[in-house]
């Protein structure tokens, strides 16, 4: 009789030590496949450059794991021996006013470094997981991306050995919020959208975190599921004492597409007109902040603006959970509907009111609605936004300002993994 235990194989450029929001739905999802019958194994990189270090993230690898791990020649590389430092930028932070020396890098990166900058890895994965494979029973491979060069590691093993493939898109491809802030060629935006197409039609099954990035994929694969992020930290039973000022808590990066500009104009006409919301007032950026957001909060006295650059993920929960509001901002972008921030879960665990800025027919918007976890404005709809802030203002000087959320348990880490699990399975049996 088979055994019912099944084992994958994840390729994954994030893995622990890293920070940020890459590396937690793979590490989650490992956390508990074991608990379905289900045992990953964990192919990585082996000399990272991560963007952000994490060391809290080690506490969650499943005792005993198999980890894999090969080198990785990347573009930073190169740029050092030409005298260019790696600031271990995030992908969403491009710089708006290069030198020329800068524009001539970026077009050279998303013209001649096709995927992205990781391409070098995909070969000599290949060849070293083409090996692998054929000493070691494996039901089935996963690759997650961005960055997606990891998806051609898998389709390559596809084409080669015929083993059955999940693609999983934490985000997508050229529907991703910088894509079209790349100064790319015609040739080369046609080489990224082949690329994905050939992806998502030799997967054997692709997921993806939303219902919108599920619609547009459709026209190249009917093989398609919906796996969303979430939230893994229990909530402490014993009540947590709340921010004494007016706290409106952003978690996470804020490049220039996130800077809510709308929410800025209304808070400094609310602080304008009354005093009290002035004093009271206390907006808190957790995480990387681009400079467009810090000129446009220079309009607030300098106490009112609480900037914390990075909080190991472990922590960041005794944030969320003192603040008065949570501030989620959407990405002012064509592809904004189908934006889900892995931070709407973490949120949501919190139980804080949650202000969101972005498209009210979004996948967003739907999670809030669904969870009755708090409000979303579309990024015009100024006259709206600023009734709610005097709202939630008024009920925090009543000392009464909660929010009645449900049905959030959906998005806890084990649960999401269930789902994955019977996905695995599908594609296996």
């Amino acid at each position: 009789m088979m055994s019912s235990k099944k084992k994958v194989l994840i390729i994954t450029y994030y893995w622990p030590p890293a920070g940020g929001p890459g590396v937690q739905r793979w590490l989650k999802f490992s956390k508990y496949l074991r608990d379905y019958d289900i045992e990953p194994v964990i192919y990585t990189i082996d000399n990272p450059t991560y963007p952000i270090l994490d060391s809290s993230s080690e506490n969650d690898i499943p005792q005993g794991i198999e980890v894999l791990k090969q080198p990785i020649f990347e573009l930073n590389s190169i740029l050092s021996f030409f005298g260019v430092h790696n600031k271990k930028e995030s992908a969403g932070f491009l710089n708006p006013k290069p030198t020329l020396f800068g524009k001539m890098i970026q077009y050279i990166r998303a013209n001649f470094f096709i995927p992205d900058a990781r391409k070098f890895w995909i070969q000599p994965s290949v060849k070293f997981l083409s090996n692998y494979l054929k000493n070691h029973k494996i039901d089935a491979i996963i690759s997650t991306g961005p960055p997606h060069s990891v998806h051609l590691i898998g389709l390559k093993l596809k084409k080669q050995l015929g083993i059955k493939w999940i693609s999983d898109f934490r985000d997508p491809w050229t529907e991703i919020d910088y894509f079209k802030q790349l100064p790319l060629t015609k040739k080369a935006t046609n080489k990224h959208h082949q690329l994905e197409q050939e992806v998502l039609v030799n997967s054997d099954m692709t997921i993806v975190v939303g219902e919108t990035m599920k619609q547009r994929y459709l026209k190249h694969t009917s093989s398609i599921e919906v796996i969303t992020n979430g939230f893994d930290t229990i909530q402490n039973s014993l009540p947590q004492k709340l921010d004494s000022n007016f706290s409106i808590t952003h978690v996470g990066s804020m490049n220039s597409d996130r800077n809510p500009q709308i929410l800025w104009d209304v808070l400094k006409e609310i602080c304008d007109s009354n005093s009290d919301f002035k004093k009271d007032l206390r907006i808190k950026f957790i995480g990387k902040i681009d400079d467009s957001v810090l000129q446009d909060v220079k309009v607030f006295d300098q106490k009112t603006i609480i900037r914390i650059p990075y909080v190991d993920h472990k922590d960041v929960n005794s944030y969320q959970v003192s603040s008065q509001v949570l501030l989620l901002s959407i990405n002012n972008v064509p592809s904004a509907k189908g934006i889900i921030t892995g931070k709407i879960f973490e949120y949501l665990q919190a139980k804080r009111p949650i202000l969101a800025i972005g498209p009210e027919d979004g996948d967003a918007a739907i999670i809030l609605k669904n969870t009755n976890a708090g409000e979303i404005v579309d990024f015009k709809n100024k006259k709206t936004l600023k009734a709610l802030i005097i709202d939630f203002y008024n009920t925090y000087k009543e000392g009464n300002l909660h929010v009645k959320s449900d049905n959030i348990n959906q998005y806890h880490r084990k649960n999401i993994t269930s789902q994955l699990a019977e996905v695995i399975k599908k594609v296996v049996y």
